[in-house]
């Protein structure tokens, strides 16, 4: 993606964030607010659902993916991406220039 636009969503995510953890929350509410989910990918070579975003203890955003009856947890900067990107990709995008930048 173009980084000026990924700033810009950058910037407007956080216009109202004062600092590193209130910028996270309000990139993890765009990015909530906007992903179209369910979406199919490939951890390790295997199809999982990501069933929706989370927010852990350690203030990561996160992707819960299924697979079957199991539940795991994976960084959402971690996470591969399908092709085509599901709707709303761009704020993950987005978040990953604001992790590389800060």
């Amino acid at each position: 993606m173009n980084p000026r636009k990924l700033d810009r969503l950058v910037e407007e995510a956080v216009v109202d964030a004062y600092n590193e953890s209130e910028q996270r929350t309000a990139l993890y509410t765009m990015i909530d607010e906007s992903l179209e989910l369910p979406f199919k990918t490939q951890v390790l070579g295997c199809e999982v659902t990501v069933e929706r975003v989370d927010l852990n203890d350690a203030e990561e955003i996160v992707a819960i993916c299924a697979r079957g009856r199991t539940r795991q947890a994976i960084a959402i900067l971690d996470l591969p991406l399908p092709t085509p990107l599901p709707a709303g990709a761009e704020w993950i995008e987005a978040y990953r220039r604001w992790a590389c930048h800060r």
